[in-house]
């Protein structure tokens, strides 16, 4: 998959490219949902399916205050990859990028690849005061000669299911319906610092957690995997056999 940090640093090409715009937090049931989407579209036009998506949640820039993060950004990366996505712009949320015309948006995009299309969902949109809308931007195609894809959000029981929700049900240790909604168990990541309890899983960026408490998890340390416990304390993940220094991905697992 090519990655790149920010538009500017695309690679030109004449290859086509068919769009989707969001955050990806989580890359939950929904999300893998839309990838499918995007890459069928793609590969219809013979396009490449491109995400472009943002270096931390916008809310932190629109809100002053981010939610904590649900998917560490590489494991993003690597997801957003084996969904088939062929191009990925990881891109700088500030408020330059805040006050950008979805039109500029889309006209960044251009300037490096023809765009074949955009996928989006009813209530999805982008750009400066979110005035991208999935009918604004058809009409733009409608100018500039590209087509506009508009899919239902993905429900479960009757629900779309948001990364909000997903935050919710580890907030609450509800970890059962955060890996029904996920599709898979929640996965944190960091490096293993040394700690009273043993050792402490540090983290760049703010993560979600479940409450504080003793969980069974299941343990990725250099590349090998092996059940364990680990204990979530103020914030912290504490294991007790992970030496500092390794790197290590953290499953909370839903135990019946």
């Amino acid at each position: 998959m090519e990655t790149a940090r920010g538009l500017d640093r695309l690679e030109r090409t004449d290859r086509p490219v068919f769009v989707v715009v969001g955050v990806f937090d989580g890359l939950h049931l929904g999300h893998a949902y839309l990838l499918e989407h995007l890459v069928r579209e793609a590969k219809q036009r013979g396009a490449r399916p491109m995400v472009i998506t943002f270096d931390h949640h916008p809310d932190e820039v629109i809100t002053g205050s981010a939610p904590p993060l649900l998917c560490d950004p590489a494991e993003r990366l690597a997801l957003l990859e084996a969904a088939g996505v062929e191009v990925t712009v990881v891109v700088h949320f500030d408020q330059r990028l805040r006050e950008t015309t979805y039109d500029d948006f889309v006209a960044q995009i251009a300037a490096r690849a023809p765009i074949a299309g955009f996928l989006m969902t009813p209530d999805a949109a982008f750009g400066y005061q979110r005035a991208g809308t999935p009918e604004t931007l058809a009409a733009l195609g409608r100018e500039r000669g590209f087509e506009v894809v508009v899919v239902p959000p993905f429900e479960l029981d009757g629900h779309p299911v948001r990364s909000s929700e997903v935050r919710a049900a580890l907030a609450a240790g509800d970890l059962a319906s955060a890996t029904r909604l996920l599709g898979r168990p929640h996965v944190v990541s960091g490096i293993a610092d040394t700690a009273e309890e043993g050792s402490a899983v540090a983290f760049q960026l703010p993560v979600a957690l479940p409450p504080d408490g003793t969980y069974a998890v299941r343990l990725d340390v250099d590349g090998r995997t092996r059940p364990g416990v680990a204990r979530v304390d103020g914030g912290r993940v504490l294991l007790d056999d992970v030496p500092p220094g390794k790197h290590v991905r953290v499953a909370f697992l839903a135990v019946p």
